[in-house]
C-alpha cells in the first residue's frame, strides 16, 4: 500500500443544502467505488467550494455518510472571472495498491468540463 491522491469534482444545480449534501455524497461515493477504497483507506479530504455555495459545508455529505474519523477540511476555491460557478473539488489522500496511473478521478456533471481530456461519452460525468 501506498498513498495516492485522488481528484474530483461535482458541479451542483442549485446552493440548496439538501441538493449540494447529496451531491457530494454520490462524488464521493463514485470515488470510492472507482478506487475501490473503503472508509479505512482514507487519510483526509480536502474540500473547495465556489464562492457561490454557502448553504452547506462539503464535509458535513462526508460525515452524513459515515466518514466521521477521516480528517475532512473545507476551503473557499478562488473567485477566478470566468470559473465554473457552484462547483465542489475534493482531493482526497488515500492509501492503495493502485499505480498512480490506475487511480480513478471523478468529474460529474458540468464539472466534467474542467478536465475534458478525460471525458468518457455517455457517463455523464469522467471518470479515470
Amino acid at each position: 500500500m501506498t498513498v495516492r491522491a485522488v481528484r474530483g469534482a461535482i458541479q451542483v444545480e442549485r446552493d440548496d443544502e439538501p441538493h449540494l449534501l447529496e451531491s457530494v455524497q454520490t462524488m464521493l461515493r463514485k470515488i470510492m467505488d472507482a478506487n475501490d477504497l473503503s472508509p479505512d483507506d482514507l487519510i483526509s479530504i480536502v474540500f473547495t467550494a465556489t464562492p457561490d455555495l454557502v448553504s452547506a459545508f462539503p464535509a458535513a455529505a462526508a460525515r452524513a455518510i459515515g466518514l466521521t474519523h477521516v480528517p475532512l477540511m473545507c476551503a473557499r476555491e478562488l473567485d477566478v472571472k470566468g470559473a465554473l460557478p457552484r462547483t465542489v473539488r475534493v482531493l482526497a489522500h488515500v492509501r492503495t495498491a493502485r499505480a498512480v496511473r490506475d487511480v480513478r478521478h471523478v468529474y460529474l456533471g458540468g464539472a466534467a468540463a474542467l478536465r475534458e481530456d478525460l471525458a468518457q461519452p455517455g457517463e455523464g460525468g469522467v471518470t479515470l
